[in-house]
């Protein structure tokens, strides 16, 4: 890649830590790693042009999934000598992958049998939890020490980023299509249940119910499937449809509140705060700015 200025490459036992950096507004660059990939940005905006489909902004917070062999087309519409377009390129190879399915579809299976884990790249561009961003965050210093255990320790941080990945995947898939799979998968009527019902009190005793699971069962499936525990996961509904409501200058934050079933005022911007970095005041304010 020419027009790539500076590209750090570290190699280790089992992936190819890559961290780009681009100076120059560019098109049509082309890139191919052998193994599957994940890219995270960093700085900057990228146009991707992949697997035939429409293209694609790619911006800072977001990964992308890429098989192996699989040319990515990039374009650095943005990109220059005060704002380089910056990227982290992770190439994971076959062996790790398959050892750490072989052991989440042995020792963790998932709730529905015919249910297992895998990468999904059908869903291959998504918004990084803090959970991705930690664990790149880690693997990136790891890269940089000069330690004799760094291939171990890195290892154990691989395997917990393509987790994270797998259940942000799982997690994505079903809130974008959960009424399709009501009938067949008992954590997509779950999430239909609770988008129904955000406006109520919804308890974990009701939702393993419905799944007619114990209430640990449920409660341990559903986080390791997701990465997130259902009370976490209501919670995140509420304050997600609060923000909807919010955008509407004639609902009062109170009202939006009650709205998704938080009767405590103080207690719903204690939530907003934690999930959403500012109180909702400074949300709507944001909005006015923007």
């Amino acid at each position: 890649m020419t027009l790539v200025e500076n590209r750090s490459v570290y190699t280790l036992e089992h992936c190819e830590l890559n961290v780009f950096e681009t100076r120059q507004h560019s098109e049509k660059v082309r890139l191919v790693f052998n193994d599957i990939v994940l890219t995270s940005m960093l700085r900057g905006k990228k146009i991707m042009h992949l697997f035939g489909t429409e293209t694609f902004d790619y911006l800072p917070g977001e990964s992308v999934i890429v098989p192996g062999d699989e040319e990515m087309v990039i374009d650095f519409p943005e990109a220059d000598g005060e704002n380089p377009t910056q990227c982290i390129a992770l190439a994971v190879q076959a062996d790790i992958l398959q050892d750490t399915l072989q052991l989440l579809n042995e020792k963790y299976p998932k709730t529905e049998k015919d249910d297992s884990w895998k990468i999904d790249l059908s869903c291959f561009h998504l918004h990084n939890t803090m959970e991705i961003t930690s664990a790149l965050d880690r693997l990136l210093s790891i890269s940089t020490e000069n330690i004799s255990a760094k291939d171990v320790i890195a290892d154990f941080t691989l395997k917990e980023l393509l987790i994270r990945l797998m259940q942000t995947q799982a997690r994505k898939l079903i809130l974008d299509s959960y009424h399709k799979h009501t009938s067949t998968h008992r954590f997509a009527f779950v999430v239909e249940f609770i988008k129904n019902h955000i406006h109520e009190e919804i308890t974990i005793d009701k939702l393993s119910n419905l799944c007619y699971m114990s209430k640990p069962s449920f409660f341990r499936g559903f986080k390791r499937e997701f990465g997130i525990s259902p009370v976490d996961f209501i919670i995140q509904e509420r304050i997600k449809m609060a923000k909807k409501l919010l955008k509407d200058v004639n609902i009062s934050i109170s009202q939006a509140a009650y709205a998704v079933g938080i009767n405590n005022l103080s207690y719903f911007f204690k939530l907003f705060k934690r999930f959403e970095g500012v109180t909702p005041n400074e949300f709507r304010k944001s909005l006015m700015v923007g």
